[in-house]
């Protein structure tokens, strides 16, 4: 017998879907059967998603610096995804709606609240999203960051949850142990589609510029492209460097505890995963963001000392090489902004949402019945 049903609805990315799947598995802890709406890009995410059902539902992002076609494709995709959520949510009759950012929560979102279901938008990031700053007009707004810019003026305050990290992050959170000096030196590479590109290009010149003892004990896990695995790959071998390289890592945070050193984007699903494993990091924010929101994440998590951020624009294989040669002769330094790391991590952060969500809904639960949920 569950208690209710709640439907998610994210993006079909990482960013949107990890912070849906750690609130999805919270949910269905205490009870409440929970839905997925998504878009196709979402599909690799299928297998391990823990949803009673996954949906995909069209979706277009709108932009006043798109053609006048492009506007009318994405409003007639944003139209007919609005017909089918509306559908969707007729038929399961969901308690409560909440979205997680990216334009496929449009429909699901606006959708609920036409048909008067209580609905709830979080932000993962320091400056919302365009589609979340739309919706918290029309829903009630959860925030990772206490202080999260760009609400609708029309918005109610929003209510600050932390960013939810999924179970397999928090398995994977061990003690940090810097390198030996003659040890081996673990890093692990990666950062999207769009990160991948700039890492491929950066990241094995750097390397080959690095003393021969420095790339004798180096062993790297590096996310690349399809299209740039076997250059990238060659290169580690030319150089003398174990490597695996791969388009997609499904153990990623295994991975990155396995780390010394983590080079990646900043995105807010990687910081929160980042701080809940405690690894220290170079993050290398997405430039060219219409809200800097990844300049941001990394800015925090730079001046509680959990890393070091370097603008793209200054990302070279001269300077990352200079970098990594410094840091990685230097295991006390790791260690202390392992710990630093560890510092920003908010382990309530999927049951604190899951509280706020149970609420919008009318669903508080009995706080005898809560024991261990924190």
């Amino acid at each position: 017998m569950t208690r209710g049903t709640i439907l998610l609805a994210a993006g079909g990315t990482g960013g949107h879907l990890f912070p849906a799947e750690a609130v999805a598995h919270e949910l269905g802890k205490r009870g409440f059967a929970v839905e997925l709406v998504t878009d196709p890009r979402a599909e690799p995410f299928r297998a391990t998603f823990p949803a009673r059902a996954m949906h995909v539902v069209s979706s277009g992002s709108l932009s006043m610096r798109m053609s006048p076609a492009a506007l009318v494709s994405s409003a007639v995709k944003l139209g007919s995804g609005f017909v089918r959520a509306a559908r969707l949510i007729r038929r399961i009759k969901p308690d409560a709606v909440v979205g997680f950012g990216g334009y496929p929560t449009l429909p699901p979102v606006l959708a609920a609240r036409m048909l008067g279901r209580p609905a709830v938008v979080h932000e993962a990031n320091a400056v919302l999203g365009r589609a979340n700053k739309l919706l918290s007009r029309y829903a009630r707004v959860a925030v990772a960051f206490p202080n999260a810019r760009g609400l609708s003026p029309k918005a109610e305050p929003p209510v600050h949850t932390g960013m939810p990290v999924r179970p397999s992050v928090f398995a994977a959170a061990t003690d940090y142990h810097a390198p030996d000096p003659d040890g081996p030196v673990r890093l692990v590479v990666f950062g999207g589609s769009q990160g991948a590109r700039v890492f491929s290009d950066i990241v094995p010149p750097a390397v080959e510029q690095l003393p021969a003892d420095l790339r004798k004990r180096l062993s790297i896990v590096q996310q690349c492209r399809p299209e740039d695995l076997d250059e990238v790959r060659g290169r580690y071998q030319a150089a003398g460097v174990e490597a695996e390289i791969a388009p997609f890592f499904k153990d990623l945070p295994e991975r990155i505890s396995a780390a010394h050193l983590v080079v990646s984007r900043s995105g807010a699903s990687t910081v929160a995963e980042l701080a809940t494993i405690g690894r220290p990091a170079f993050l290398v924010p997405l430039p060219h963001a219409l809200d800097q929101d990844q300049r941001a994440n990394a800015t925090a998590f730079q001046e509680a000392g959990g890393g070091w951020m370097v603008d793209q624009a200054d990302l070279t294989p001269e300077s990352l090489a200079r970098e990594l040669e410094a840091v990685c002769s230097d295991p006390a330094r790791l260690a202390s902004a392992a710990g630093a790391a560890r510092s920003l991590a908010q382990p309530d952060a999927s049951a604190r949402l899951a509280d706020f969500v149970e609420e919008i809904a009318g669903l508080s639960r009995d706080p005898s019945q809560d024991q261990g949920h924190h």
